[in-house]
This record gives C-alpha cells, structure tokens and sequence, in this order.
C-alpha cells in the first residue's frame, strides 16, 4: 500500500504566505527628495537690440532699412555691431530671388568681424 501525501493544504499555506508578504512589502515611490534652494526669481531680462539685415534680390545690402553703399559700409556696421560688449542679435533676411553668393557674402563678413548673435530670418519662403 502506497500512502500519498496530500499537498493541498501546503499549497494553501504557502500561497497565504506569499499574499501576507506582498502585502507587508512597503510601495516604492518613483521620486527623489531635493532640497531647493528658495530664492528670489531672475530679474526681468530687457529685450533684446535687433539688426535685420536684408538682402534684396540684386545683392543690395539694407542695415535696418537703410540701404548700404558697399561693403565696406556693411563691414563697418558690422564691425560697431561687434565691438559692443552685448552684442545685438542680427537678423539677417534674404530674398528668396537673391544670388547665394551675396548672402555668403554678408555671413563670411558677419563671422570675420567677431559677430556672435547671428540668424537666418524668413526661411519658411524658400519651403516649397
């Protein structure tokens, strides 16, 4: 005669075991405790001088609508635009018809003379 040993109430044991130690176990929270500093806020920034230069579709320079000679007249704003300690942001705006080479031109000057705050303006013409 075989005698089985009945597992049942092992099993039963054993997955109340499980259940109670689930439950016992603490939940983990996903975040971290920082000690900010608490401050005033940054001052008010003042907006920023804005120089738009425009190229116009025959190469013609205008520095803030004012229509330059030449470039030596261009690099010579350019070379005040450089030399202040903030420097302004130059915009400068192309025309969608204008030679590649004269807006080349302007950037090469603009990236000689130590300007910083450059941007393109008016891409979204050239999207077709």
């Amino acid at each position: 005669v075989m005698i089985d040993i009945n597992t049942t109430p092992l099993i039963d044991v054993m997955l109340v075991l499980i259940i109670m130690l689930i439950i016992t176990i603490p939940i983990q929270l996903h975040s971290v405790n920082l000690n900010m500093p608490a401050g005033a806020p940054p001052p008010q920034t003042a907006e920023p001088v804005v120089v738009t230069i425009d190229i116009d579709f025959d190469g013609t320079v205008l520095w803030n609508g004012e229509m330059l000679a030449d470039r030596a007249a261009l690099e010579a704003k350019l070379a005040q635009a450089a030399a202040i300690a903030d420097q302004p942001e130059v915009h400068v705006r192309p025309n969608k018809l204008v030679e590649y080479k004269a807006v080349a031109t302007v950037l090469a000057s603009a990236q000689r003379l130590g300007v910083t705050k450059l941007g393109m303006v008016g891409n979204e013409q050239f999207v077709k």
